[in-house]
């Protein structure tokens, strides 16, 4: 305890060093939103990465051709609307009048048919989307159309996202280049452009309200559907360790602080000047295994972890002990959500038996292997699921090697496939929010399994490819409830990745902001100051 105290003298000592300076070129602190996310924005490029921060910078920066209403449904966004016709294979998108690119160009029809192009490969649902399509065409320069191989009643919401790699709009000559190589240039179309010459990684990415942007008239707002109104002229990120923000929050020199860990909301629910909403978000915590090498290439192997694996512990390190903030037993989809199920569940539920979980580890092969587990240090709730993950493992009897880095060394390590022992990794946990969204069996990222995905380590399951794609071919909802019921089962044995539990996140902000919008991620548009 002494140590932490010391800790949190230190921080607020310093915070008038740290912050103030920070906020760039004499702008108006009345008309700058000053905000901590999770961890720095160290990949801007939000086509190659799922990473939270550059997901939730993405929807500060890139607009998409539909959003998500709470629903979960698709509604128009950059699209004026759609036509279907011939028996659900011709979709015609009509483009709103007046898009721009932060660059002043037109949004064209070519550019989002290029987009598309370049997208599909990082977002599930949308490479869907393309394995459907016979032909993507821009017949003008406000019309997109998709000829279907076969009906996708779908579309909307795969071109929608939101995910973990967001569906951005890019101009055409951007996105021409390769979905997994970084472009050069950021320019999108929402309502804030992204100022190159303020970023400095590791301490402050900047953001200026695009003039010409012109929000979706009319709707409601609720989650990433509805009129995005910019009410500040700037939006700052700066990066903070956890002690350095709860001072920084309370001296009112940050205005809103993403996702405060559970041991320091205390810290800042009792100031009568911050908001805390105790439950803003869910998240569903995995154990992800790298398929391409041993050990974890055996799913033997992988199954006999399911004995090992403690959702109970897993949950009460990254949210505390009060069981309101954390749920246990979880399967494939978020607790609450039309196709969540408890089918065979009970294979977390027994009590944890180690030395049972040694001896079927050793029948199916583990001879002792290192076993890499990448665990950030930035980024609390990540680091104590990877810490508390990996001394399971050990506990099971694994020769675990715990590397602890950055969250962004994290990401970019975990789309090496190379051997362990040579970059690559075995193991690492993450946290998949509800807002991906994690309701279907295209909403979470670590569900595809055709071996092309970094997020679950490139696993394979045919037959879970085919549970998918059966449930793409209904929309009878009691239909695609027995679908996803076989796609659980099929996660027992398979085991492409293990659940966690799923947790409420917290999120602070001081009581002059308002129209702060729960239950998603942190989104910019709508919040103004009182």
């Amino acid at each position: 305890m002494r140590r932490r105290e010391l800790l949190k003298a230190a921080a607020a000592a310093t915070l008038t060093a740290s912050v103030a300076p920070r906020l760039g070129h004499g702008a108006d602190r009345a008309k700058t939103l000053v905000f901590v996310g999770v961890a720095d924005l160290s990949v801007l490029d939000p086509v190659i990465t799922g990473a939270r921060p550059t997901r939730n910078y993405a929807y500060l920066v890139f607009d998409r051709l539909y959003g998500i209403d709470t629903e979960w449904k698709g509604r128009p966004q950059m699209v004026e609307g759609h036509t279907v016709e011939e028996d659900g294979l011709t979709w015609t998108l009509t483009l709103r009048d007046g898009l721009r690119f932060h660059d002043k160009e037109p949004v064209l029809a070519r550019d989002v048919v290029a987009s598309i192009r370049r997208f599909a490969p990082r977002v599930i649902f949308a490479t869907a989307l393309m394995d459907a399509t016979d032909e993507l065409s821009a017949p003008d320069d406000r019309t997109v159309r998709f000829h279907l191989k076969r009906p996708f009643p779908h579309l909307p919401e795969a071109l929608a996202g939101p995910g973990g790699n967001v569906p951005a709009i890019m101009p055409e000559r951007l996105a021409a280049e390769s979905p997994y190589k970084p472009v050069g240039e950021i320019v999108g179309s929402g309502p804030y452009r992204f100022l190159k010459d303020e970023h400095v990684s590791g301490a402050r990415a900047v953001f200026e309200r695009f003039a010409e942007y012109q929000p979706k008239a009319g709707g409601p707002v609720g989650f990433t559907a509805g009129p995005k109104v910019a009410h500040f002229d700037r939006v700052e990120w700066v990066t903070l360790d956890p002690f350095s923000a709860s001072a920084a929050l309370r001296r009112g020199e940050i205005d809103w602080w993403e996702n405060p860990p559970r041991d320091l909301v205390d810290q800042v629910s009792g100031d009568r000047n911050i908001t805390v909403v105790s439950h803003f978000a869910t998240a569903n915590g995995i154990m992800t295994f790298n398929h391409r090498y041993p050990p974890f290439d055996n799913p033997a192997i992988r199954r006999a972890l399911l004995g090992a694996v403690d959702q109970a512990e897993a949950m009460s390190a990254i949210a505390g002990s009060d069981r309101n903030n954390w749920r246990d037993d979880v399967g494939l989809f978020g607790t609450g959500s039309p196709l969540a199920t408890d089918v065979g569940i009970e294979v977390l539920r027994s009590p944890r038996d180690y030395a049972a979980v040694k001896r079927a580890l050793a029948e199916a092969g583990y001879k002792g292997e290192k076993i890499v587990v990448m665990a950030p240090t930035d980024v609390s709730e990540l680091g104590n699921l990877t810490r508390t993950g990996a001394e399971q493992l050990r506990r099971a009897g694994m020769n675990v090697d715990l590397q602890e880095m950055d969250f962004g060394s994290v990401v970019r390590r975990r789309g090496n496939q190379g051997p362990p022992d040579k970059g690559g990794y075995n193991m690492f946990c993450t946290l998949i929010d509800r807002s991906l969204p994690n309701v279907h069996p295209y909403g979470n990222l670590a569900i595809r399994v055709d071996g092309k995905e970094p997020i679950n380590g490139w696993a394979n399951s045919a037959r879970i490819e085919e549970l998918r794609a059966a449930w793409l071919d209904t929309a009878d909802l009691e239909q695609q409830k027995r679908i996803c019921v076989d796609l659980q089962k099929q996660l027992w044995e398979d085991v492409p990745f293990i659940p966690l539990g799923e947790y409420w996140q917290a999120t602070a902000y001081r009581k002059d902001l308002t129209d702060v919008l729960p239950g998603s991620f942190a989104v910019f548009y709508g919040v103004r100051r009182a």
